[in-house]
């Protein structure tokens, strides 16, 4: 296989010129998927709950003008539960058109539509720098079709499509990268690492991997790379550092982005979870632990999860292991339970379409990764980066709470995955244009 090349001004027409098409029919997807279900986020349950949950609570405190706090049901005061993104961007979208609005709804759930269509453009180019211009035209339009992309911008709002946007510029840029030393492209570079860590500081795990394709890329190529690496390195820290400064000021304590991840891992190897991967444990579905949230505070309550998620790992090593195995099958599956007594036995009540998306879910997967050892059985350049991403990224989500609007940020690189391996079992071309 052929170096990817970096894209010139006229190769950007062409990418825009051919992604067009698939960005604006999958836009109009999402929306007329939108019409139907945006009633679903005007349930007055909770004060709002289903609008945006934590996320929601945050940006009505801040539009209300009490900062960024309150991610629950009382006032609590400040919190650093999630990255500040989304919360100050739905926090616009409430000054402007109401704080639980249905007009807010629309265009909240309307910019996710978008930033998922728009996602269509990475996942051209990085499919045409990969497997060739064929297989990048299949990809856009297998993106633009694909059902849990539209759903999930359709129904939920939240980070996810953004995220999902921003992972799939990384990767695409990381590819252009290994080819280029200029100080400017690095710069763009970091400067999206650090919006995107402040997203989802999920998509943190793939930096050292992805930044360490790039520089691998032009050490070889006998290009200088350090120069590029620490502009990168300095420009995602100036965009991250205002908000851990925040964090240390606010709260005395050293938080780069966000405070639960150790809530989660005691939530994920912990309780009753026979039917489906459930969320007993968090404040807004447990009495009591909101309860111990409002007495204890954020801090002290992360630590007293910390704590308890320690002592129960440590008690029961045994079963955090098969709940982990679990969360690994149920990642690239969407399977959780074995049947045991009939589907009723294996399957949410409440999630009727299951058996249809275990099927789908892994057979999306089986076919990506097929892609992904076809990619290594012809030496694709860049197969590395797609074993980064389908290894790395699902790994923090292995330890916790796994969920498909979790793994999202990946599909665009799964789908492409996906397509290359029907592709070469259809026997096209599949050698990149030189």
């Amino acid at each position: 296989m052929a170096d990817p090349k970096v894209p010139s001004a006229s190769e950007w027409k062409s990418v825009a010129r051919q992604a067009a098409l698939p960005v604006l029919v999958a836009l109009a997807l999402r929306l007329a998927v939108v019409a139907f279900l945006y009633p679903d986020r005007m349930n007055p349950r909770r004060a709002h709950w289903p609008f945006a949950y934590e996320v929601g609570k945050v940006a009505s405190a801040i539009a209300s003008g009490r900062g960024f706090s309150d991610p629950y049901f009382a006032q609590t005061g400040p919190t650093a539960l999630m990255g500040p993104v989304y919360p100050y961007l739905l926090a616009g979208v409430f000054r402007v058109f109401g704080i639980y609005s249905a007009a807010s709804a629309i265009v909240a759930l309307s910019l996710g539509s978008l930033f998922s269509a728009l996602t269509c453009v990475p996942v051209f180019l990085l499919a045409r720098e990969t497997f060739g211009e064929r297989v990048a035209r299949y990809a856009a339009w297998a993106w633009a079709l694909f059902p849990y992309a539209i759903f999930f911008a359709a129904e939920r709002i939240w980070e996810t499509c953004l995220t999902t946007l921003l992972v799939s510029c990384l990767v695409a840029m990381t590819v252009c990268l290994g080819r280029t030393a200029r100080t400017a492209a690095w710069i763009g570079f970091g400067l999206v690492w650090g919006l995107a860590g402040l997203t989802s500081p999920s998509a943190l795990s793939l930096l050292p991997f992805l930044g360490g394709w790039a520089c691998y890329r032009l050490r070889a190529r006998g290009e200088k790379w350090m120069g590029g690496a620490i502009a990168a390195a300095v420009a995602m820290v100036c965009v991250m550092l205002p908000w851990g400064v925040r964090n240390y000021r606010t709260f005395h304590k050293v938080i780069p982005v966000r405070d639960n991840f150790w809530q989660l891992v005691y939530i994920g190897n912990h309780g009753e979870t026979r039917l489906y991967p459930v969320f007993p444990g968090i404040p807004p579905t447990s009495e009591a632990q909101e309860q111990e949230f409002n007495r204890l505070g954020e801090i002290q309550y992360a630590a007293a999860k910390k704590r308890a998620a320690v002592q129960y790992i440590t008690a029961h090593p045994g079963w955090v292991a098969v709940m982990t195995l679990r969360r690994v099958v149920y990642e690239w599956t969407g399977a959780w339970s074995l049947p045991q007594g009939g589907l009723a036995e294996n399957f949410d009540p409440d999630q009727p379409f299951d058996p249809a998306h275990v099927i789908l879910y892994t057979a999306i997967s089986v076919l990506a990764f097929l892609g992904l050892l076809r990619a290594f059985a012809e030496r694709v350049d860049t197969r590395w980066i797609f074993a980064f991403v389908l290894g790395c990224f699902p790994v923090v989500y292995y330890l916790t709470l796994p969920t498909p609007h979790y793994r999202h940020p990946i599909d665009p690189e799964i789908v492409i995955l996906a397509v290359y391996a029907v592709a070469t079992w259809r026997c096209v071309d599949l050698k990149p244009n030189t």
